[in-house]
Parts: structure tokens; sequence; C-alpha cells
């Protein structure tokens, strides 16, 4: 199911994956340098519906409208805001538990209007803590201003930040759940040597997000 909202910052698209007899919403945003088509995005919007977790993939304007550069992250908000909210009105959907996420710069979007929107919860698919080489500018506030449960699957090899960088980042804060992927990257590529294969990444992401997604519900 694809719906198209408009927004302030032209028409966004939600890419929508039904549950039979849902039990939750999450809604799932895209990185900067890619689609809703990422390999995490697309394997939890495959399989969460089975286990009653409606899946939405929201597709950013500046994607829609065939643009290869995203907008500054306020635009993102804009856009992102205005078509969560519109979709909140579809009556399969309006009651549902809500739960926000997404892909690197989608994971900054979430962490920022969860709040605003009334999330119960953050999935952080590979947060970018920093720019490759940048410790010194953190974007760690943005992971700490929720108020509610974050879930950060992060690489040991993500030169955005480490697991272990984000993990001293996070510290001080019960509410953030940091999950090592050994030996994957940024983009959630798994190197030649590490002990995961591809197919171990694939399950710890479901299992992962699901029993969080299952926990924030008890």
């Amino acid at each position: 199911m694809i719906i198209e909202i408009p927004t302030p910052e032209g028409p966004g698209r939600l890419h929508v994956a039904p549950a039979e007899t849902p039990r939750a919403l999450l809604v799932l945003g895209h990185g900067a340098g890619g689609g809703i088509d990422a390999m995490d995005l697309k394997l939890l919007a495959g399989y969460l519906p089975g286990e009653g977790i409606a899946v939405a993939r929201f597709e950013q304007p500046w994607r829609v409208a065939g643009r290869k550069i995203a907008v500054p992250p306020p635009r993102l908000d804009v856009g992102w805001t205005a078509a969560l909210k519109a979709f909140r009105t579809v009556p399969e959907f309006t009651d549902l538990p809500l739960y926000l996420g997404g892909r690197s710069a989608g994971a900054r979007v979430a962490c920022r209007t969860a709040t605003e929107l009334g999330a119960r919860g953050v999935v952080c698919l590979a947060f970018p803590l920093h720019l490759p080489g940048r410790p010194e500018k953190s974007r760690a506030p943005e992971l700490l201003a929720p108020d509610v449960p974050r879930l950060v699957l992060q690489g040991t090899k993500d030169t955005f930040g480490s697991a272990d960088e984000v993990r001293a980042a996070a510290a001080g804060d019960p509410g953030v759940r940091i999950v090592d992927l050994p030996g994957v990257d940024h983009g959630y590529r798994v190197a030649k040597a590490a002990e995961w294969t591809a197919a171990d990444l694939r399950a710890e992401l479901k299992t992962q997000v699901l029993d969080f997604l299952a926990q924030g519900r008890e």
C-alpha cells in the first residue's frame, strides 16, 4: 500500500505494510544517501507485519521529487511530521501505539520528533553520532532528547560512531539500549573477517527490534 501525502516540503510517500491484526505501528525513515529500499528497512517491513506490527516506510519529499541530495535536517523534520500527523488520521492506524525509527539520518529525525508525535519508543538503525573523522561534532543531544526508550543497533566498525562511541555518549541515560553488531559498518555491511555473516545480522535485527517493540507494549 502506497499513500502519497502532501507536506510543506512537497509530496511524501508512505509505503505501508499492514498487519492482519495489528498491535502497534512502526514508522521508519530512510537515510540521506539512500531510500526506503535499504536492506534493514525492507527486512523489517517484510518481517514485522507477520508478528502483528504494521510498518510504514516514509519516503521523504526530496526523494519523491527525484533529487539526489537531502534537504537540511529541519526541513526533513517538517516533511516527516506533517506526513505522520496526516497518516495518523487514517482510522486503521489512528489508535495503534506508535513507534518511530529509521536508518542513519532517519534515526535522527525520529529522535528529534518523537516527543511531538507521541511515540512510545524509537528504533535507531546505525545512528550517525558524528561525521567520519569528526567526533567533536557530536549529535548525541539528538539521541538523548526523547524521554521514551530508544534502541540503537550499531556496528562496531561504523565510522559515523561505533557501538562503543555511542555507548559512551549515552552513558547515564537508562532509556538508551545499545546492541553491538560485530564487524558491521554504517551501511550494515559485514566485514569478510567478521565473526558474523549477513544472515546473522538480519536475524539479529529482526529479533532485537521485535523484542524492543514487545517490551514497549507490556
